[in-house]
C-alpha cells in the first residue's frame, strides 16, 4: 500500500509542478459554465429595428408603439425613405425594417411590409415571427374612424434581404472560414514551436546569428502558404458545392482572409512564447482561441443578444471583426469602403501580437 501512496503523490507533485496547466484546468469548467449556462442563448432581444411610414396616422403610431414596447425590438430610428433603410441594413445597424404604406389607417385591407436582413437566417426567421405575431393578433383602432363591424386584421407582407432562400449555409461558411483559418494558424503554429522547445531545438535557433523577428517570419511562412490553400478550397466548396454566392469582390474576401491568418498565427507565436509543453499549449489555443470563435465571435449565437460585459470583451476576438466583414463583401457584396473599421482591427491586433511575440524572443535570448 505504502508504494502506491508513493506513486500517488509523486502524480499529484508532477501535476501541480506544472502550474500553466493546473490554472487552465480550474478556470475552464468555470468559463464554460459561464458561457453556456448563462451568456449563450439563441433568444433575441431588443433587437434594432427602423420604421419608415408613409401614412404617419394614429393607426400606424400605435402600431409602432407596441413593436417598441416589446422586449424583442429596439426602435433605432424612423427614416424617411428606402435608400435610407438600405443603407443601415448595409451598415448593420438594423436586423428588421417596418414600412407602413399611405392611408394605412383608412384602407379596408391593411398592410404591413416587413424587410428583414436574412444573412443570418436563424435570426431573421425568429425576428419575422415575433414582428408578424405583434402586428397580426395587434387591437389597435382608430377614434372617430369608421370601419366595418368586422374589420380584417393587419397583414404582414414578408421580404427577405441578402438570402431569400433562407440557406443555413450563408451563416456558417464565413464562421467556418474563421474557425479553420484560426485552427490551422494558431493552434498548429503554437504546438509545432512549442514542440520544438520541448525538443530542445528552438535553444539552437535561438542562440544563432538570426534575429527573432527573422525566426518568427520563418516559422510563420508555412502556416501562411497553407492557409492561403485552405482558404481558397473553403470559397470553391461553397460556391459549387452549397450554393453561397460571392456577391462582392473575391480579391477582398481573399484579401480579408490573408489578413486574419497573419493575425491567427501571431497569436500562435505568442502563445508559443507563454506555453511550455504541447499540452498547455492545446489548452491554452483550445480556451483562448477556439471557444471564442465560436461562442463569442458571432459564428453560432448573435453577440448583440449577450450580456453587455461579454460584447465588450467579444470585442478582443479577432474572428468577430473577420465574419462580420466576410459576410458583408461575401452576401450583402459591399464595397472596401465598408470594412475598413474590420480590416484596421485586424491589422492592428497583427501589429500588437507581433511586437509582443518579438519581445518575448528578446527576453529569452537573454
Amino acid at each position: 500500500m505504502k508504494p502506491l501512496m508513493a506513486f500517488i503523490r509523486k502524480e499529484f507533485y508532477h501535476i501541480l509542478r506544472d502550474r500553466q496547466t493546473m490554472l487552465i484546468l480550474l478556470i475552464m469548467p468555470i468559463v464554460l459554465l459561464i458561457l453556456f449556462g448563462y451568456a449563450i442563448t439563441t433568444e433575441i432581444r431588443r433587437s434594432p429595428f427602423a420604421v419608415l411610414d408613409y401614412s404617419r396616422d394614429e393607426m400606424s403610431g400605435k402600431l409602432i408603439g407596441q413593436l417598441q414596447a416589446s422586449e424583442y425590438f429596439a426602435l433605432h430610428k424612423m427614416i424617411d425613405n428606402m435608400e435610407e433603410g438600405e443603407s443601415l441594413f448595409r451598415k448593420g445597424k438594423i436586423r428588421l425594417l417596418i414600412v407602413f404604406p399611405p392611408q394605412f389607417a383608412s384602407s379596408g385591407n391593411p398592410a404591413v411590409q416587413i424587410l428583414a436582413d436574412a444573412s443570418d437566417p436563424n435570426e431573421a426567421n425568429a425576428l419575422i415571427q415575433y414582428a408578424t405575431a405583434i402586428i397580426s393578433t395587434s387591437d389597435v383602432t382608430v377614434e372617430n374612424l369608421p370601419l366595418p363591424p368586422n374589420p380584417p386584421g393587419i397583414l404582414p407582407v414578408t421580404h427577405l434581404l441578402y438570402n431569400p432562400q433562407m440557406k443555413g449555409a450563408y451563416t456558417f461558411v464565413p464562421g467556418v472560414m474563421g474557425l479553420i483559418i484560426m485552427l490551422i494558424c494558431a493552434l498548429m503554429t503554437s504546438v509545432g514551436i512549442v514542440k520544438e522547445k520541448e525538443l530542445g531545438t528552438m535553444e539552437v535557433l535561438l542562440v544563432s546569428p538570426l534575429k527573432p523577428v527573422y525566426i518568427i517570419l520563418a516559422k510563420a511562412t508555412p502556416y501562411v502558404l497553407l492557409s492561403i490553400v485552405n482558404i481558397a478550397t473553403i470559397l470553391l466548396l461553397s460556391r459549387f458545392l452549397l450554393g453561397v454566392p460571392i456577391v462582392g469582390s473575391v480579391t477582398l474576401v481573399v484579401s480579408l482572409s490573408i489578413l486574419y491568418a497573419l493575425v491567427s498565427l501571431c497569436l500562435g507565436l505568442f502563445i508559443s512564447t507563454i506555453a511550455d509543453t504541447q499540452q498547455a499549449a492545446m489548452l491554452i489555443s483550445s480556451i483562448a482561441l477556439l471557444l471564442p470563435v465560436m461562442l463569442l465571435g458571432g459564428m453560432v449565437f448573435p453577440i448583440e443578444n449577450m450580456p453587455y460585459i461579454l460584447q465588450i470583451i467579444s470585442n478582443i476576438v479577432p474572428a468577430k471583426w473577420f465574419i462580420i466583414a466576410v459576410k458583408d463583401v461575401m452576401i450583402k457584396g459591399l464595397g472596401v469602403e465598408a470594412v475598413l473599421e474590420e480590416a484596421g482591427i485586424l491589422s492592428l491586433m497583427a501589429v500588437l501580437l507581433v511586437a509582443l511575440s518579438v519581445k518575448r524572443f528578446k527576453i529569452r535570448l537573454q
